[in-house]
């Protein structure tokens, strides 16, 4: 038997066999692959935005504007319903002016007396009202309360202000309760000791939840929202009866917020 010439050899001197070769497969057009440049895609859905709930706005304390006729009136009757349509009460929150004069005590409404301090009172026209006394004393009494709050939370970590959790309770309220939105709140370390603090200590010395917020600001915001906020209230009624508020929500915080309360605060011109 003859040996076909050419064949390669192995290390050893052995003769490599050659397999033959096969046939090549014919390709179909339906076994063709894709080219390379088509590519699978898969289309996106459009996910809506879930809609914002906006808070209900709640009005604690109101200033009203009223002529000196109704003014007279009101100090005369406090029907302030009647007269204006709000249900509320007058609340002495505005100093009088310290060189108030004997005569002049008949222009102010709910004049109370003090032994030491400002004179307060619930409205009266502006020129005997001590406007500027009551920012200043608004920003110092922030600033000695901020103090005192960094003592209270010394060591805890920055808290979730509480409109935060609020806002996605109203979001899904199935979803997340009220149970669970205030229990979340209460839990931060930093809550938890102003909540303590505010068990062991008289109301005067309390510090609000509702400004958490404004507290973990610094003590220079806080003293000055304070003392913008001595003089502004929830709402403003002017003479011709025409309602305002803010365009901001304003939202109870804090146990004692839970009782909606609507307190009336006059000035008059």
């Amino acid at each position: 038997m003859s040996t076909p010439n050419g064949t390669p050899l192995t290390r050893h001197g052995n003769r490599v066999l050659i397999p033959s070769a096969k046939p090549a497969r014919a390709r179909t057009a339906s076994a063709a692959a894709p080219p390379k440049s088509a590519a699978a895609v898969t289309p996106t859905a459009t996910v809506a935005p879930a809609p914002v709930a906006i808070p209900q706005a709640v009005v604690r304390t109101m200033t009203v504007c009223v002529t000196d006729e109704l003014a007279t009136v009101l100090d005369s009757t406090r029907n302030l319903e009647r007269h204006l349509g709000v249900t509320g009460a007058s609340c002495p929150r505005y100093w009088a002016i310290p060189a108030l004069r004997l005569w002049q005590r008949g222009h102010l409404i709910d004049l109370r007396p003090a032994k030491t301090g400002p004179r307060q009172c619930a409205g009266g026209p502006i020129r005997l009202l001590d406007l500027a006394g009551m920012r200043h004393g608004a920003y110092v009494g922030a600033s000695v309360r901020h103090q005192h709050w960094t003592h209270v939370v010394a060591g805890t970590r920055p808290a979730i202000p509480w409109p935060t959790f609020l806002q996605r309770h109203l979001s899904d309220p199935s979803g997340y309760p009220m149970d669970t939105a205030t229990g979340e709140f209460h839990r931060q370390p930093r809550v938890q000791a102003m909540r303590m603090h505010n068990a062991a200590t008289h109301a005067p010395g309390q510090l609000d939840l509702g400004d958490l917020e404004m507290f973990q600001a610094g003590a220079a915001a806080y003293a000055n929202y304070h003392a913008l906020w001595a003089l502004c209230t929830d709402a403003f009624l002017t003479e011709t009866g025409c309602r305002r508020t803010s365009s901001w929500v304003q939202v109870g915080t804090n146990e004692r917020d839970q009782v909606r309360r609507r307190w009336l605060g006059r000035r008059w011109r």
